[in-house]
């Protein structure tokens, strides 16, 4: 079998990706929200120039694909009318910032993120992929999200800087914020990092400074309801745009907040949950599977029936990932369970990342829990 080819960027909107049903196209909602203009002319979008569906990706940005090459400058064009691109390319390109959702204008996530976006520019280029997450409202939200520099609160309560990898940061003031992550920056490029691309990775191999691990992270888990609105569910991360505008006719629901685990959250707001839309503890959302064949060309089979099949016999708590090949999009990192497609049927990982070892090798696609459990 061929390996896979790993990409060494994300997609965004001035630099699709060239995937087996067309481009993907990537938006970076600020602060991970869209008021219901942007998100009705995204579903014009999706309709118009896609395929009709706008996913919502790990690292709470959406993304339109299904896009013609000949299209792709319509849909930039539409983007931009609707507010949702950064008028340099470059810019948009480094915006990697994954939000609490729970995050108020004026408070310190929000102080954090003005800031944050004004130093963008003065700090040092990384790998594309970097990105950053801003956790620190009252309760974790994001802790799971691909971001290597984080601002998270202790438990305690203190703001902390935390090295993407790192079970503990370091405690700094918000004043200081922005240079202790430019610091932490200087570092991972001064050590190697960048042959590393991203933090966890690069920790693996160079000792982080004991003053960077000076505090515990919070542990907690993830909020399965907000006070400050509605959440629902995305199954796999895909909202038919006939699904969004449904939502969106609801006069009461004016933002929506992207959510890194494929949710989203209504501020104020206790709209009826349109049909395509799942619970926010469907176990739906603790299986992650890519297009698969045949829309990747990548993928050595479908992926999302047999993860629906599956899907309802995942025990609580537990996570189930079905990937087309052995990259791993839908979920770069290990599950409890993971199927990997194969010319020969499914490789089963069990508590491990789709490249890892198999526990068993050429599963039928028939395949049933038991099948897994085995």
């Amino acid at each position: 079998m061929s390996a896979p080819e790993v990409k060494g960027w994300c997609p965004g909107a001035y630099r699709p990706m060239a995937s087996g049903d067309g481009l993907v196209v990537r938006v970076r909602p600020w602060m991970g929200e869209i008021d219901a203009a942007q998100g009705r002319a995204l579903c014009d979008l999706a309709e118009q120039f896609g395929s009709g569906v706008i996913e919502l990706t790990s690292r709470a940005n959406l993304q339109l694909r299904g896009i013609a090459e000949a299209d792709h400058g319509a849909v930039v064009e539409g983007l931009q009318q609707a507010g949702l691109l950064d008028a340099d390319p470059a810019q948009e390109g480094r915006r990697n910032l994954v939000m609490t959702p729970e995050w108020q204008a004026g408070d310190l996530s929000h102080r954090l993120a003005e800031n944050w976006l004004k130093v963008l520019p003065q700090l040092p280029e990384v790998p594309s992929k970097f990105g950053y997450a801003i956790d620190t409202g009252t309760r974790p939200w994001v802790a799971g999200a691909p971001a290597d520099i984080r601002l998270e609160r202790a438990a305690e309560g203190r703001l902390i800087v935390v090295a993407d990898g790192a079970e503990a940061g370091r405690v700094v003031d918000e004043e200081a914020a922005m240079a202790t992550v430019a610091e932490l920056l200087e570092w991972f490029i001064a050590t190697g990092g960048r042959e590393a691309g991203r933090m966890a990775r690069h920790l693996q191999r160079v000792d982080l400074p004991e003053h960077w691990r000076a505090v515990p992270r919070q542990a907690a888990p993830v909020p399965r309801e907000s006070t400050l609105g509605t959440l629902i569910g995305a199954p796999f991360g895909q909202v038919e745009a006939e699904a969004l505008r449904a939502l969106l006719a609801d006069p009461s629901v004016t933002t929506l907040r992207i959510l890194p685990d494929r949710r989203l959250l209504v501020p104020n707001a206790s709209p009826k949950r349109p049909s395509g839309f799942c619970a926010p503890d469907d176990p739906l959302l603790r299986v992650h599977a890519c297009t698969g064949a045949p829309g990747c060309p990548q993928a050595h089979g479908p992926t999302r029936a047999l993860a629906r099949r599956l899907a309802p016999d995942l025990p609580a708590c537990a996570s189930l990932h079905v990937s087309g090949c052995a990259k791993g999009c839908a979920l770069p990192r290990r599950a409890d369970h993971t199927l990997v497609a194969t010319a020969a049927g499914f490789d089963l990982v069990s508590g491990g990342a789709p490249w890892d070892a198999p526990t068993q090798r050429g599963l039928p696609a028939s395949l049933s829990f038991k099948d897994i459990q085995a």
